[in-house]
């Protein structure tokens, strides 16, 4: 778990991904889509993101293939699937040519061999716009803004038919967590547009999120609280036909709530393009899923006893370090942010467990050593901000790593730290450097622009 901070070696660490992820997925396409019964042990269980869009995730670990020499690059992987024309049922009444844009993304970003993997960043949260998106569609017609439960069964049973025929993973249901009765809503009062639009100031719910910023929305939302504004608003006017109970703050009003955000999300598609709804639900999801560690961190007893006094043991404590980390990675992707979660979290229970110093730093822990690995040394950290898993005919199969994966894992500051805010204030940048010669700046002047800093990564596409 070596840092380089050479440009070359960070090239050969892409390179040698591209080898391992085109001969372990070439190899295992057929088996990552299977149910896999776990040992308790084993269980892995991607965290539920605040005022979740879905449950939470059990992905089954793969075991990565031995490659002795992974030096040639490998040519690209091309989908070895061959499209059908999926069986429906006949019932569910809906122009499914209009929704190919985004029917066809969400096929890209669950496919067979990666959906397992990326479920949690990639596929899921594409699955949920679509559903979003889907129930709008089926609504405009007849001015509804969700699905009849006898509805809900026949299209739920065509979109996840239709998506299999164009290759993705036909676990999405389990993966994500969805079922017919995610496009009914029931528990929301308010189910038609004329109501909706009666009661919700709709001009300002649709400024808020006709053009969400991706890197404002998480630090500074806009789009978010006018999205539970709305959906506090019909929950509330409907609230007295379920007695007390349905109060928002209620366990029955939470769920009620929950429901009419996803009669909000309809009724923004109705408003909105596909593109834009689904950019805008994107978005979203990845604010609430970069809040979070998807990783199930164990009790590190193994890692207290070899640490406690790290300086004095350095060698126990980093192989007992290295063997706990390396059995959390459980074989899947994590974002940048989800990595820097990750690193938080565990140190805050190494802290409160009596281990005081940084054997983050001892050890040489990087931010990679939290996600899916090659041969042990080598990482791929998605981008925190959405992505799609890509497909032509020149590169095949390619989505986008964090190039930033050599970067030192922080030690938290406090064992109290539980979550890490990458949020930077606004602040002002100073005055650009003055050339002695000219008196002038260099560059375009910018002195005294206030600025909110996002944190910046850099990225690569590689393919597969």
């Amino acid at each position: 778990m070596e840092s380089s901070s050479s440009g070359s070696c960070v090239q050969g660490t892409v390179y040698h991904w591209v080898v391992l992820l085109a001969v372990w997925l070439c190899g295992s396409q057929h088996v990552l889509s299977q149910k896999v019964t776990l040992e308790p042990k084993d269980k892995f269980l991607l965290s539920d993101p605040p005022i979740g869009l879905f449950d939470p995730i059990e992905i089954s670990p793969s075991v990565l293939p031995h490659n002795s020499n992974p030096v040639e690059p490998l040519s690209p992987m091309y989908p070895n699937y061959t499209s059908y024309d999926p069986v429906l049922t006949g019932k569910c009444h809906v122009n499914f040519s209009a929704l190919s844009y985004i029917i066809d993304k969400t096929a890209s970003d669950c496919s067979i061999p990666l959906a397992p993997l990326v479920a949690d960043v990639i596929c899921c949260p594409q699955v949920n716009s679509l559903m979003n998106i889907f129930q709008a569609a089926y609504g405009s017609g007849n001015g509804t803004l969700v699905l009849n439960q006898a509805s809900a069964n026949a299209c739920f049973s065509d979109i996840m038919s239709i998506l299999a025929s164009k290759g993705a993973n036909t676990n999405i249901p389990e993966l994500c967590t969805l079922r017919p009765s995610n496009l009914t809503d029931a528990s929301c009062p308010v189910k038609d547009i004329s109501s909706f639009e009666k009661i919700v100031n709709i001009s300002k719910l649709i400024d808020a999120c006709s053009s969400v910023d991706p890197l404002k929305e998480c630090c500074r939302p806009v789009c978010q609280p006018a999205i539970v504004e709305a959906a506090m608003h019909i929950s509330s006017g409907g609230a007295n036909m379920f007695g007390s109970s349905g109060l928002p703050g209620s366990v029955a009003g939470i769920d009620i709530v929950s429901d009419c955000k996803g009669v909000v999300h309809s009724w923004l598609s109705m408003k909105l393009s596909s593109e834009e709804a689904n950019s805008a639900f994107r978005v979203l999801s990845g604010c609430k899923v970069n809040k979070v560690c998807p990783l199930e961190l164990d009790e590190p007893s193994p890692v207290v006893k070899a640490c406690r006094k790290a300086s004095s043991s350095t060698p126990s404590c980093c192989a007992a370090l290295h063997s706990y980390i390396g059995t959390r990675q459980k074989q899947i992707f994590v974002t940048n942010l989800q990595a820097i979660n990750c690193a938080t979290m565990f140190g805050s229970m190494l802290q409160k467990a009596g281990v005081a110093d940084d054997i983050y730093g001892l050890c040489d822990i990087d931010l990679k050593d939290f996600s899916l690995q090659a041969f042990g040394q080598q990482g791929c950290l998605l981008r925190s901000l959405p992505t799609d898993i890509e497909f032509d005919n020149t590169t095949g199969i390619s989505f986008t790593c964090d190039l930033s994966d050599n970067i030192a894992a922080p030690w938290p500051s406090s064992s109290s730290v539980q979550s890490l805010s990458l949020c930077a204030p606004e602040m002002s940048l100073p005055a650009l450097p003055i050339s002695p010669k000219s008196g002038s700046s260099v560059g375009t002047s910018r002195t005294g622009i206030g600025v909110l800093l996002p944190l910046v990564f850099l990225t690569t596409s590689i393919s597969i």
